[in-house]
């Protein structure tokens, strides 16, 4: 598994991808965060907390972790090299799990320079060092969680369809679907909201963001990123057969 880690990271690196993908989620999220006037100004919200960040990752996560992930696998069909790789001696599930973890650690590494955010928003509050640190490390932890999941679903969409922007529309919609479907169908539906907003993703994220690290919300996580990467080794065994 290691070697298709290291296989998929050095393919990120080797093209423009993997710059892109780090530069385009730092650009996005300093121009919201810091220029462009608005809901997401830190500056202009007056609270020395990154909750703007954390409404906002999310939402640019759902186009930018498909585009990652969108070649996977649908690339390999394109290529006719998918058979090749299914002859390796090596599982399927390690195949895909080579797969995931290294758009994982893609997305990882554009998250870890906006670590300078939190020392910024320290640096600016009144007094110095006034931030929610709870929050703020289970907002973060909460990111995690939500980078597996959107990750695990590119992965999947990716052994859909050899045309990578077909990959890229259905993860799109169902990262949207999974982060504020449930949302928009509770708000449909009186009397039912807390039920069904639960099945959403964007309720646990929140959840997290209280500071609050709850086992049901990792689960939960947990749970759909096993279910869609499950979804991608019965796909592939498909295609093998």
């Amino acid at each position: 598994m290691k070697s298709i880690i290291l296989r998929e990271i050095k393919s990120f690196f080797g093209s423009p991808i993997g710059y892109l993908v780090i530069a385009i989620f730092l650009i996005i999220n300093g121009l919201f965060l810091w220029v462009f006037k608005g809901d997401y100004n830190i500056l202009d919200t007056g609270y020395a907390d990154l909750t703007p960040f954390f409404t906002l990752a999310p939402w640019i996560l759902i186009f930018l972790i498909p585009a990652v992930t969108m070649r996977s696998f649908s690339d390999e069909k394109k290529q006719g090299t998918l058979e090749l790789l299914l002859t390796k001696p090596l599982s399927i599930w390690q195949i895909v799990n080579g797969k995931f973890f290294g758009s994982f650690l893609l997305i990882i590494l554009a998250i870890i320079p906006t670590l300078i955010y939190v020392k910024v928003i320290s640096d600016l509050g009144s007094p110095e060092g006034n931030i929610d640190m709870g929050s703020t490390i289970g907002s973060y932890f909460g990111l995690l969680f939500l980078i597996a999941s959107y990750s695990a679903i590119g992965i999947f969409t990716s052994t859909l369809s050899e045309n990578q922007i077909v990959a890229f529309i259905i993860a799109v919609f169902l990262c949207f679907f999974f982060y504020f479907g449930f949302e928009g169908i509770a708000s449909l539906i009186p009397g039912s909201g807390s039920f069904i907003s639960v099945l959403g993703m964007q309720n646990h994220f929140k959840s997290m963001s209280r500071g609050v690290i709850d086992t049901r919300d990792v689960v939960y996580f947990l749970s759909i990123a096993i279910a869609f990467l499950s979804f991608t080794v019965y796909q592939l065994k498909s295609f093998k057969a």
